[in-house]
């Protein structure tokens, strides 16, 4: 199973925003703190917002800061919501063009393997990720 990079940045921005409850954190900030372009995790950003797992505030002082306590935020979820295609394989899709779609088990393999993996992830909150430490203090320091 891969992830796209898209969703690694949606991680990195809950755990980064989980390490700093405290306050609202600009997405200029996460974009210079992961070395990202703005307009890129503008895009990450927003779409967490969408899903609620963000909340945003614009203008002059504004921020995102997560919308939900870190505890509520099952992983699994939010791979699933970024994620835009599952699929492990052509045979996945509704316009599977595989000659072996009839007779092959290994779709039904892959689709249990996908199945186990996501499965463990939903076992995981984003307070999960974060070191007793972590939790309430500044883990990315500001620059």
């Amino acid at each position: 199973m891969h992830i796209t990079q898209h969703t690694d940045y949606a991680l990195r921005v809950l755990i980064y925003l989980a390490a700093n409850q405290d306050r609202l954190v600009t997405i200029q900030e996460i974009a210079e703190r992961f070395q990202v372009s703005r307009s890129h995790m503008m895009k990450v950003v927003n779409q967490l917002i969408r899903h609620g797992y963000l909340s945003g505030t614009r203008g002059k002082g504004g921020g995102v800061r997560l919308a939900a306590p870190p505890a509520q935020i099952g992983i699994g979820q939010v791979v699933r919501h970024m994620e835009h295609d599952l699929a492990l394989v052509e045979c996945f899709g509704s316009a599977s063009q595989c000659l072996l779609t009839g007779n092959c088990r290994l779709r039904g393999v892959l689709g249990n393997a996908l199945n186990a993996f996501l499965a463990s992830l939903d076992q995981v909150t984003l307070a999960d990720l974060l070191t007793p430490a972590e939790q309430g203090i500044l883990f990315f320091p500001a620059r």
